[in-house]
């Protein structure tokens, strides 16, 4: 299985998740979000990149949300993301503060495209997406697009058409709609970390 790209230092995984973590005690118990600015850094935390968070409850999936434009400073990012999961995924419900303990945090941090502004690179041929290495990003204009993260393929077992046609399903769009000419198809990676189940990293 191809490795996925990583430019995140153990120490930046450790410090986003103490971000993350930080962040989703003091929303759902407060609706606060600690302030960011006094938090020493690295250049890389500072640099726009696009995240996902996703929570888990006792290994069950609580909610998941992410930017996938670069925006936002990759902390910000984090932050901004651990809160939307939290309190914003339309499928669930807000954590409630008694869930705390059982939930377990996990960060996708998707690195760089073809652009700047954008963690995507271009699919031109099928062959060119990895299974464990690569998301997948689906758009047909003007309709709203679909994306799937890189680790998902992998928990469900899926070869590179399965996941070409679960795309396509989470897009709400035939599911082989990625041959259509009218379709944009997409890959990206990201660095994929968490905490441990009983919620320290």
């Amino acid at each position: 299985m191809p490795s996925p790209e990583h430019y995140l230092t153990q120490e930046e995984e450790r410090a986003l998740l103490h971000i993350a973590r930080d962040t989703l005690e003091s929303y759902v118990r407060e609706r606060t979000q600690p302030p960011l600015d006094d938090l020493p850094l690295t250049p890389t935390l500072r640099e726009k990149h696009g995240a996902f968070v996703t929570l888990r409850r006792r290994g069950e999936l609580r909610g998941c949300i992410g930017y996938t434009a670069n925006i936002e400073p990759l902390a910000k990012t984090v932050q901004d993301n651990t809160v939307n999961a939290a309190a914003r995924d339309p499928r669930f419900e807000p954590v409630r503060p008694e869930e705390l303990p059982d939930i377990t945090i996990e960060i996708s941090a998707l690195t760089p495209g073809d652009t700047p502004e954008s963690p995507f690179k271009k699919v031109r041929d099928i062959s060119e997406i990895a299974i464990g290495r690569d998301g997948l990003y689906i758009e047909r204009p003007p309709s709203r697009g679909g994306v799937l993260l890189p680790q998902v393929a992998v928990e469900q077992g899926w070869d590179v058409r399965e996941f070409l046609t679960a795309v396509c399903m989470k897009a709400g769009y035939p599911d082989r709609a990625w041959e259509q000419p009218d379709t944009r198809l997409f890959r990206f990676s990201a660095q994929v970390f968490s905490e441990l189940p009983s919620g320290q990293d």
